[in-house]
C-alpha cells in the first residue's frame, strides 16, 4: 500500500498564513469561492517538488521571490509540515521552514522524522538547517527494542538544496531516499487542451506530462506494452462519449504522432485536433488515471471544466478508484454535480476573511452533517452557498 498523507499544515505560505488539513481520506475534495486559496494549495505540493527537483531559491523565484510568496504582512518563516504514514506503519513527518536574509530565501530548518508505535519517541531521520545538519546512520535498526539512534554531522555542497535530495542519493540513507521518491512521484496536473492537440514527436511516454502534450505518446505506449489497459480506456471512452468508436495512435510520414478519433457517423475518423475538447480532456485523463503505476499523490484542478455535467458521477468514480489501487487523490472543483458524487468526509472548504484562508472539513459541521442526513447532496448545498456561511471549528 502506497503512502498517504494524512495532514497537511501550511503557515505565511500566501493566503495561507495558519491553515491546517487534517484526517485527509484518500479522496480529497477542495472547495471555495474564487480567489480563496484552491490553487495556492495546490502549489504547495507543486513548490515542495520544484524545490526537491532544484533548490529552494529557485522554487522562490520561481514564484516572484520570497515578499511575494510568504503572506502579507508576515516576516516569516514559510512553513510546510506534512505527515505521511504506510498502512499501519510509523507516522512521518516532514517538516520545511524557509526564511529570507536579506531578500535571499535560505533553509532554517529541515525535518524528517519517524515515530515509533503511538507514543514512542521519534527518530530524527534528518535534521538540517542551512545546508549543515545531522543524519541517522543505524537507520536498519529503526523500531528494534532498545536501540538508540546513532547520528553523524554531514554538511552539503550546496546550502539551498534540500537535504533529503543530497542525502537520498546514497543507498545507506534508505529512508530519506524513499521519502524523496514519493515527492518526486507526485503529479500535480496543469492540463492544457491547447498542448494536447498538435501531433507530438514520434515515440512514447510511459507517463502523462503535467500540461498533457504527450497524451500521443503515452496513448502508443500503452497501446504497444499495456494493451490491456488502452482497450480499457477504449471502452471507457465508447461509455462516455457519443460516437466514439476508436481511438488510434498513428504515426505520420515525417515520424510525427497524432491521435486519430474514429466517429461511427463518418466513414474518416477525425485527427485530435479537430475533435471537441470534452472529447480530448477525456480521453486524456483516463489516460492518467489508468496508468499502469500511479503516481503516489494525484491533484487535479477542475476536471469539469470543458466536460458535459453528466460525466461527473463517473468521474468522481474514477478518482476514487484511482485512489484505491495506491495513489492519493486532491481534486478543486466548483462544480455542483461532481460535489453531488462526492461524500461529506471528502469535502473541506476554503473560507477568505480579512485576506487569509482558513480550511473547514464539511463533516466537521453539525449543520451540513444534519441537511445531508435528511437527503440533500453537497452539490445542492454548495449551490445555496451553505459551505459560506460561518463554519464550526
Amino acid at each position: 500500500m502506497a503512502m498517504q498523507i494524512e495532514a497537511l499544515e501550511i503557515e505565511n505560505y500566501r493566503v495561507f498564513r495558519r491553515a491546517k488539513l487534517t484526517d485527509l481520506p484518500s479522496l480529497t475534495v477542495i472547495i471555495g469561492a474564487n480567489g480563496s486559496g484552491k490553487s495556492t494549495l495546490f502549489d504547495v505540493f507543486s513548490f515542495l517538488k520544484d524545490a526537491l527537483a532544484q533548490n529552494v531559491v529557485q522554487a522562490v523565484n520561481r514564484r516572484g521571490g520570497f515578499k511575494e510568496l510568504v503572506s502579507r504582512g508576515e516576516k516569516g518563516p514559510i512553513v510546510i509540515t506534512v505527515k505521511f504514514r504506510e498502512a499501519d506503519g510509523p507516522l512521518i513527518t516532514y517538516d520545511l521552514r524557509i526564511a529570507s536574509d536579506q531578500g535571499r530565501p535560505f533553509i532554517a530548518r529541515e525535518l524528517l522524522k519517524y515515530r515509533r508505535g503511538r507514543r514512542g519517541q521519534p527518530w530524527h531521520f534528518v535534521n538540517f538547517a542551512r545546508g549543515k545538519g545531522t543524519a541517522i546512520t543505524n537507520e536498519s535498526a529503526y523500531g528494534q527494542p532498545g536501540t538508540k539512534e546513532v547520528r553523524e554531522e554531514y554538511k552539503l555542497d550546496d546550502p539551498s538544496v534540500l537535504a533529503i535530495k543530497g542525502l537520498g542519493q546514497f543507498k545507506e540513507f534508505r529512508v530519506v531516499a524513499d521519502f524523496r521518491s514519493l515527492i518526486e512521484n507526485w503529479h500535480i496536473s496543469d492540463f492544457h487542451i491547447s498542448d494536447a492537440r498538435p501531433s507530438a514527436e514520434f515515440g512514447y511516454a510511459e507517463h502523462l506530462s503535467t500540461h498533457g502534450e504527450n497524451v500521443a505518446q503515452v496513448a502508443q505506449f500503452l497501446f504497444e506494452h499495456h494493451r490491456d489497459i488502452f482497450d480499457h480506456i477504449l471502452e471507457k471512452m465508447k461509455e462516455r462519449v457519443p460516437g466514439v468508436s476508436q481511438v488510434e495512435p498513428k504515426s505520420t510520414e515525417d515520424g510525427r504522432l497524432v491521435l486519430r478519433f474514429q466517429d461511427g457517423s463518418f466513414r474518416d475518423p477525425f485527427i485530435a485536433r479537430y475533435v471537441s475538447d470534452g472529447t480530448i480532456k477525456m480521453f486524456a485523463y483516463l489516460v492518467l488515471l489508468y496508468d499502469p503505476r500511479p503516481h503516489p499523490l494525484l491533484a487535479v484542478e477542475e476536471p469539469e471544466n470543458q466536460l458535459y455535467p453528466q460525466l461527473m458521477d463517473e468521474l468522481a468514480e474514477e478518482f476514487r478508484d484511482y485512489a484505491r489501487r495506491g495513489g492519493q487523490v486532491f481534486v478543486s472543483t466548483h462544480s455542483p454535480d461532481f460535489l453531488n458524487s462526492t461524500h461529506l468526509n471528502e469535502i473541506y472548504y476554503l473560507v477568505k476573511s480579512s485576506g487569509f484562508t482558513s480550511v473547514h472539513r464539511a463533516s466537521n459541521s453539525e449543520r451540513l452533517k444534519r441537511l445531508v442526513e435528511e437527503g440533500d447532496r453537497p452539490g445542492e448545498l454548495w449551490r445555496q452557498r451553505l459551505f459560506e456561511e460561518e463554519p464550526t471549528a
